[in-house]
């Protein structure tokens, strides 16, 4: 998500300092370089060495007459991107006052000047996120662009956002923004329908490819409507269905003011009447099963020049069904194009898949977020 981007990373007073160790790890994982910059009240919390060994390079602790500030986040410098994580209410304070007595302050007013993007993770109790001249300058910093990871409000404090959403965020911040200004909305998961109080029909699908999906359209710059039988996601609004009709009902709720749909979920093909009460065990029983409606079609026949992406799961086919099977599903429902693979890859951290439209095919291997990103940056060619 993040390959070759360098990232400077400003760690401020927190006891979310802790958790940069970690961090770095992960930003690396994800592609970035980075290098440390610390406030004194840091160096208090984790020693520098800590944050030279995550990051592989030498910890900026000082200003000196290298122009350190001036190097990282300069018009020149290093950085393309300036993170401050965790960013304390002294640190966000300074910020949106151009005061630079720290070597993270220093990076940041030299970054706004320099036009470098700035992500800043606030840390720190809760009263103090609350306090009105806190509010202030985070606010006065929105004005000038700064993305922010926002914080998980827990245990009376503002808790530092999980990596995920850093990273996501980071990502964001330098992607070029090719989603930007478009709203997608996008399905994910499985769908459930109840037979009684107790049981279900469902499926297997995971969600991750929808997630994946979700995540990389917001990176690149959209703002995304995620409708899926899952938990809230920091960079996506998020609609909680659980049956084929919920979905169907929130997808035609949000197409108006989408851009473009991804119809990524396994959504049930059949629902069935709901019995009131837990029906009894030990009895044989036929349940009379019901198709729905197909929600590409719906939406299709309700908003007909709306980008839609489908995804198409096929068993046991070779490559040849699955794009047949594809190109059938495009023409009928005039998709901008389709994700096809075999079901085998359900559940699985990996995937192989088949990106048909109208043009060729085209063939994507690797994690389920290669396969959002390349989904993603697809549908910026189509809306662009």
């Amino acid at each position: 998500m993040l390959e070759g981007v360098n990232v400077a990373l400003g760690v401020a007073g927190s006891i979310a300092a802790v958790k940069t160790v970690e961090l770095a790890h992960e930003l690396r994982r994800q592609g970035a370089a980075v290098r440390g910059v610390m406030t004194p009240a840091a160096e208090g919390i984790i020693h520098p060495w800590a944050l030279e060994y995550a990051t592989d390079n030498d910890v900026v602790t000082e200003i000196t007459g290298s122009v350190e500030h001036v190097e990282l986040c300069g018009r020149e410098g290093w950085a393309d991107v300036l993170l401050v994580a965790p960013a304390t209410a002294n640190t966000v304070g300074k910020m949106a006052a151009a005061v630079d007595d720290t070597p993270v302050t220093t990076c940041a007013t030299t970054a706004f000047g320099a036009g470098v993007p700035v992500v800043v993770v606030p840390a720190m109790h809760e009263p103090m996120y609350d306090h009105p001249g806190v509010l202030d300058a985070l606010d006065r910093l929105a004005e000038w662009d700064v993305g922010f990871a926002d914080p998980r409000i827990e245990e009376g404090k503002a808790k530092i956002a999980a990596e995920e959403a850093i990273v996501t965020e980071v990502a964001r911040a330098t992607s070029g923004d090719p989603l930007a200004g478009e709203t997608v909305v996008v399905t994910s998961g499985a769908t459930t329908e109840s037979v009684d109080p107790i049981r279900t029909l469902s499926n297997r699908a995971s969600g991750k490819t929808g997630r994946a999906v979700a995540r990389a359209c917001y990176a690149r710059g959209a703002e995304v409507v995620l409708v899926h039988d899952g938990p809230e996601v920091p960079w996506a609004e998020t609609e909680r269905v659980e049956s084929a009709a919920e979905m169907l009902a929130a997808v035609e709720e949000h197409a108006s003011d989408a851009d473009a749909l991804v119809s990524a979920a396994a959504i049930s093909d059949y629902t069935v009447d709901t019995a009131g009460e837990k029906l009894r065990s030990g009895q044989e029983l036929t349940l009379e099963l019901e198709p729905t409606p197909k929600l590409i079609d719906t939406v299709r026949e309700s908003h007909p020049d709306l980008p839609v992406v489908g995804f198409k799961a096929e068993t046991g086919g070779d490559d040849e069904t699955i794009v047949e099977k594809a190109r059938e599903t495009m023409e009928r429902v005039g998709l901008a194009f389709v994700v096809g693979n075999d079901a085998s890859v359900m559940g699985a951290e990996r995937t192989r898949a088949l990106l048909v439209d109208a043009d060729g095919v085209e063939t994507v291997e690797g994690s389920k977020a290669d396969l959002g990103a390349r989904v993603a940056d697809r549908l910026a060619g189509v809306l662009g």
